[in-house]
């Protein structure tokens, strides 16, 4: 574990979601589109919806648009065309960045993704040249306020469940599940009453790069921000860690 707090930085990216709360809703409407499409409208027997209705629920995304998003999605099952697109590449100071996307127009999406690594004075590479850098894991974030269960409790409850790993941090405790086994792991949470701050399957770092160039960080945060108010970019990672 680095030593700084994971749900410091998710609280950090839920306060900037919620200033722009039209652009993470359309995120999650997509993911339920495509959920709806390849699973079937019924959570019952989608794991996949369930992890996205989960997901909605955490950012608080209302239960009437949730049900809405899934009508529409299942009334329009013939004409969701998104497809899943991902982009790696290089920002400032080697850093290493993932974005994922959903997109109906693969040639905008990709015309946007590389102008946003452009102007922040990076580039975009070929699939593979960074996410070898990255491990694909569930991760699941409980805020220590909101969790009534001892930490010794909450870990068996996990590791039981099929969680690989858990953390204690000053604020929160952190699940790191396989992808695999996310599914299974957030249900198990979820049917015991522990409130999740985020759950989702997700790349981390294996080692984390800081920059110390203020130009270097002007330029990342340019890109991230970039990326960020892109409809089609569902997800972006990287492993800069700011400096506290």
């Amino acid at each position: 574990m680095s030593g700084h707090s994971k749900f410091a930085n998710i609280k950090h990216k839920k306060e900037k979601n919620d200033a722009a709360k039209g652009k993470i809703f359309t995120v999650i409407g997509r993911e339920l589109a495509v959920a709806v499409k390849t699973g079937g409208a019924d959570p019952a027997n989608n794991s996949r919806l369930r992890d996205v209705i989960a997901k909605a629920k955490a950012n608080n995304m209302p239960n009437e648009t949730i049900e809405r998003g899934i009508k529409k999605a299942a009334g329009d099952i013939g004409s969701v065309n998104y497809e899943s697109v991902t982009y790696e590449g290089y920002g400032p100071g080697g850093t290493a960045i993932i974005v994922k996307a959903l997109t109906d127009n693969k040639n905008r999406t990709a015309a946007n993704v590389r102008s946003a690594f452009t102007k922040g004075n990076g580039s975009v590479g070929t699939q593979g040249c960074v996410s070898y850098m990255f491990d694909e894991k569930g991760q699941i974030i409980i805020d220590k306020e909101e969790c009534s269960m001892e930490a010794d409790d909450l870990m068996m409850l996990a590791l039981d469940a099929g969680a690989e790993d858990f953390a204690e941090e000053e604020d929160s405790f952190e699940v790191i599940t396989d992808p695999d086994a996310f599914s299974g792991v957030r249900e198990a949470l979820e049917e015991a009453g522990v409130a999740m701050v985020s759950a989702e399957v997700t790349m981390i770092p294996q080692t984390y790069v800081t920059l110390s160039s203020d130009e270097d960080i002007k330029n990342i945060n340019k890109t991230l921000d970039l990326l960020d108010e892109d409809d089609d970019v569902q997800e972006v990672y990287h492993n800069w860690e700011e400096e506290s």
